[in-house]
């Protein structure tokens, strides 16, 4: 983790402050009664920072808020933009970060550019980094506005607008050349540190993102961000006459980086060399560090605590005994000061920080309950959800349940507090997912099915809840709106409920049968695994419809036989299931299942949800049977976009395909080849209600959100994109799509998530029902399966069974009647 900056700036702003008053009450003739109140703003300016160097951050907000009253009563602007910025530092140290970036917004005077702060998602006309450079190249350069620039650019790194970020730091670093070399100092650090971040979030990305061709290009980017960070980080600690301080917060920051890096390394094995060299800068960082720890005691205590627990974390990632013993040491010696001045919140990172570092489990359980004991005490459930999680792991390994579930328990509760905490603030500001959060998951439902009688009802809570968070974290949106299937209400027939559950050493399946009964069936995750992947291997073949039936047959029965079988005693002879599947079954057409006679299908209409969660289901009634149809017969300008899906064939089809759905429905406008541009689309979403939505073009559906697209004529829609093409509809309202079809879409080869898109593509548009094909299907047999589908919602059949009926007609159909034409189809969400 790197060092924050904002502790160090306090001084230099207090020191700023101080100085303004000196330059202007030197006049002989200011009267006196100017001087005393200057002298009065510039007192306050002092005791707020002395009150935020302790963790009273409210306190020094209030303090900063007069001082500001009495700059402007003496029309000081200088005094009041310091003060300005000084009050920032106080936002940021309790979080509000969106309203830290529009006060320094308002201390440069830059409020008619509040888009520079707004974290919501828009389609923009403009070119954000002109504008920023134009607009940052008129502020004069003096040591207020290069400080209020520079906190401007932090502020934006922790709302998520990386880019911005960059560039506002890169325009500051041009205007503090022009003034002095030490100007640029504190600037350097800064872009060494967003550099770091954004080499960081693409680490995480590359973690998430499964296909092998998109992480290979993740992968050529990321040494790249590395390096320009340790650039910006060598560049200051070599500049003359830099104080210990400044190189200190340097050099803790480039070890953060360089040990990151080494990780990464570790598993790139054509990088040996580059690995062994970062091996040796580490111990070669470490020794400076710590042979000038005299530079520790000089910060102001809040920044001496959180150097030191940085520098504890760094050494204790290196495999060498002196340097585990040399972070128990400085994890101490934090813990020592942040008793000295009786903050609650360093107390309890500096136990937990011991807690980490401790091999003996009794002392280590005792530091991690006085961590938890002092968060708790002041509400920091930030901090304390990590201790729950180590409690939690404690526990299990003790054998102590009761515990281990309380603190797992307490522990999501907390994290989805904080998540959701920020989730109102911007999107872009949630913490690494699979690091911090879903191993926790993965553990309570392992630990709450090692019971004798597993509490099943739990056990789907906890998966609801990992599944939406995964939702949430790949569209990186706000919180979704969505109900737990065993809250829905007036419906007439229940479905069978399906939960298939990945904890990597085993499947877990829990059925939710229509009396509302559950059953659990686990299995060895090695009987099934390799015909998983086998079959999702052969799925998202480009020669699938060459690929022998009986290939396709054989791995779909022995994935029935040993999850569908077990349970089917437990499931009506027919009628609705609904599946909600974990990362791994994403993939896999569910009604492609075949028990070596029929396949599922046959016998049922079948839905997906992730996480047991839909919008409240409705009906399709008749007089919503009126659709907005788009679609291109033949690529056009969109296709050059990077992200646009590789080798797009024409698709003559389209057309015949649209014709047909307007025959079907009550009405419909069609936008098609060059009148199906994003602004016209967007134009007719938001004036006119339309209940379905039918789109016939390339899609592609990917675990990397941006390049999980539909191609317009003129540009690519991501699935980002659609919550601004839908904004003005709530997802509640009357006017929401009821069905959005998306009728030749593909899976990114090594996707085993497809089901993720979908849904994702589905949450932002509010569609209360999605339609999508997994793989690039026949056209014709797609137009033929189309039609048959709105025949069946015309007649009054639910939105699954009409697919249902769809895709037997293809099956029926000897021309059609392997999977490649019909199987590509899944509803997610609303089957009603």
């Amino acid at each position: 983790m790197a060092l924050p900056q904002r502790c160090f700036k306090y001084l230099f702003s207090s020191v700023l402050g101080l100085s303004i008053v000196v330059i202007q009450s030197s006049s002989p003739t200011k009267a006196v009664d100017k001087q005393s109140q200057r002298t009065q703003a510039a007192s306050l300016a002092s005791l707020g920072h002395e009150q935020l160097a302790v963790d009273r951050a409210n306190e020094a907000l209030e303090t900063w808020k007069e001082s500001t009253k009495i700059y402007r009563q003496l029309n000081d602007q200088e005094g009041i933009k310091t003060s300005l910025i000084n009050q920032s530092f106080a936002l940021q140290a309790l979080g509000l970060y969106k309203q830290a970036c529009y006060l320094l917004l308002s201390s440069l005077e830059l409020d008619r550019n509040e888009w520079i702060c707004k974290t919501t998602p828009e389609q923009n006309t403009f070119d954000k980094k002109e504008v920023l450079e134009a607009v940052i190249g008129k502020q004069k350069p003096t040591s207020v506005n290069l400080l209020g620039l520079q906190n401007l650019g932090e502020v934006l790194q922790v709302l998520g607008k990386l880019n911005e970020s960059e560039k506002v730091l890169q325009e500051t670093l041009k205007l503090a050349k022009l003034v002095s070399p030490e100007s640029s100092r504190d600037i350097y650090l800064s872009l060494g540190n967003i550099e770091q971040v954004i080499y960081q979030q693409l680490q995480d990305k590359y973690s998430w993102i499964e296909e092998p061709l998109f992480r290979e290009q993740i992968a050529k980017i990321i040494p790249q961000k590395a390096q320009k960070s340790l650039e910006y980080y060598q560049l200051l600690e070599n500049l003359p006459n830099i104080s210990n301080t400044a190189k200190l917060q340097a050099q803790l920051n480039h070890l953060t980086l360089l040990i990151s890096w080494e990780k990464w390394l570790k598993n790139r094995p054509n990088q040996a060399n580059l690995h062994t060299q970062i091996n040796q800068q580490i111990r070669v960082l470490v020794n400076q560090i710590d042979e000038n720890s005299s530079a520790f005691s000089d910060l102001s205590p809040e920044p001496s605590i959180h150097a030191r627990l940085n520098f504890a974390d760094s050494l204790s990632q290196i495999p060498d005994e002196q340097f585990k013993a040399a972070a128990v040491r400085y994890s101490k010696l934090a813990l020592q000061m942040a008793q000295s001045i009786n903050s609650m919140r360093w107390s309890s990172q500096s136990f937990g920080t011991l807690g980490k570092l401790e091999t003996q489990t009794e002392q280590k359980e005792a530091y991690f309950k006085k961590a938890l004991g002092l968060a708790q005490s002041i509400r920091a459930w930030n901090i304390a959800y990590e201790w729950q999680q180590q409690l939690g792991l404690i526990y299990q390994k003790q054998g102590k349940t009761e515990l281990a579930i309380q603190n797992y328990d307490a522990a999501i509760t907390n994290m989805t507090q904080v998540r959701n905490s920020l989730l109102l603030s911007n999107a872009d500001l949630q913490f690494s997912f699979q690091e911090k959060m879903e191993p926790t998951y993965r553990n309570y439902m392992r630990l709450l099915l090692a019971s004798p009688n597993p509490d099943l009802k739990k056990v789907i809570q906890i998966n609801e809840g990992l599944q939406i968070a995964r939702l949430e974290n790949f569209l990186r949106c706000g919180k979704l709106d969505l109900v737990a299937l065993n809250e829905l209400q007036n419906l007439k027939n229940a479905p069978s409920v399906i939960n298939i559950i990945d904890l990597e050493d085993s499947i877990e399946v829990i059925v939710q049968s229509t009396d509302g009964l559950l059953h659990h069936h686990s299995v060895d995750s090695k009987l099934v695994r390799l015909n998983v992947d086998s079959l999702l291997e052969a799925l998202q073949n480009k020669n699938l419809n060459n690929i022998d039936e009986s290939a396709i047959t054989n791995y779909s029965q022995v994935i029935y036989q040993t999850l569908i079988a077990p349970i089917k005693q437990y499931l009506p002879s027919s009628g609705t299931l609904v599946f909600t599947l974990d990362k791994s079954f994403q993939s896999l057409p569910m009604a492609l299942l075949y028990d070596g006679a029929n396949y599922l299908v046959e016998n049922y209409s079948i839905a997906e949800t992730l996480g047991s969660r839909v919008r409240q289901p409705r009906v399709l009634h008749e007089n919503q049977m009126i659709a907005l149809i788009a679609g291109l017969s033949k690529p056009g300008p969109s296709s050059q976009d990077p992200n646009a899906p590789k080798n797009m064939d024409d698709l003559p089809q389209s057309t015949e395909e649209a014709k047909n759905v307007e025959k079907q429905t009550k009405s419909s406008l069609a936008l098609l080849d060059d009148k199906f541009t994003v602004k016209k689309f967007k134009q007719e979403l938001i004036q006119k209600n339309f209940p379905i939505v039918h789109i016939t073009t390339h899609g592609q559906l990917s675990s990397d959100p941006l390049k999980t697209v539909l191609v317009a004529y003129d540009k690519l829609i991501n699935i980002r994109d659609f919550d601004s093409l839908i904004r003005g509809k709530t997802q509640n309202s009357l006017d929401a799509i009821e069905l959005l079809v998306l009728s030749a879409c593909e899976t990114a080869r090594g996707n085993k998530q497809s089901a993720m898109g979908i849904a994702g593509i589905a949450a932002q548009a509010g569609a209360r029902s999605t339609v999508a094909t997994l793989w690039r299907v026949d056209a014709k047999s797609t137009a033929l399966l189309m039609q048959e589908f709105y025949k069946g919602l015309k007649e009054g059949k639910t939105k699954a069974e009409a697919l249902r009926q769809a895709q037997l007609s293809l099956l029926s159909n000897p021309q059609y009647q392997k999977s490649y034409y019909w199987a590509s189809f899944l509803l997610v969400g609303s089957w009603l």
